[in-house]
């Protein structure tokens, strides 16, 4: 499978949690990015009064969300045809149960998101504004993931943390 090293097209992989009312934000390693599983583990061992949120951008061309709350690991895919290329995307799949895609990759269709739209709720953002930024055509994972962060409370935290310089 390309793309199958997980050092490959990793553009940040971020953990956000919030301990005693307050947003924290740490880099993941690239080692915790290989399966939802691993990415999951990592997540555990982080503090947050409402779980904790990895945001895993890879070759700007697709993002992961996954939270940890409890024993619950919740995913969300922006989009399916990466699977085609990337063993990350192809984990959430199989976390989702969902199949792989069959002939999507054409690079003019639209981005197919999977998962959990309402992962973010219980915080502030519902599945209706991060449906609306995974439909925006002109956003890239980066910018959806720092406008998710903006809506979420650590926006200017999650920017500094990636390097993300917004327009």
């Amino acid at each position: 499978m390309a793309g199958s090293g997980v050092d490959d097209g990793v553009d940040f992989a971020v953990a956000a949690f919030r301990a005693d009312g307050e947003w924290h934000v740490e880099d993941l390693t690239h080692d915790h990015v290989g399966d939802i599983p691993t990415l999951a583990g990592a997540l555990r061992r982080f503090p947050g009064d409402a779980g904790a949120l990895a945001m895993v951008a890879v070759d700007e061309d697709f993002f992961v969300l996954v939270r940890v709350l409890g024993a619950e690991t919740r995913v969300l895919l922006s989009d399916i045809t990466a699977a085609d290329e990337w063993d990350l995307a192809t984990s959430a799949l199989e976390h989702l149960g969902l199949p792989l895609p069959d002939g999507l990759g054409d690079d003019d269709d639209q981005p197919v998101p999977a998962g959990r739209l309402d992962l973010l709720a219980d915080l502030g953002m519902t599945a209706m504004d991060l449906g609306g930024l995974l439909d925006d055509p002109d956003l890239y994972p980066d910018e959806i993931l720092s406008d998710v962060a903006a809506h979420l409370g650590f926006g200017e935290l999650f920017d500094d943390a990636v390097g993300y310089a917004s327009a």
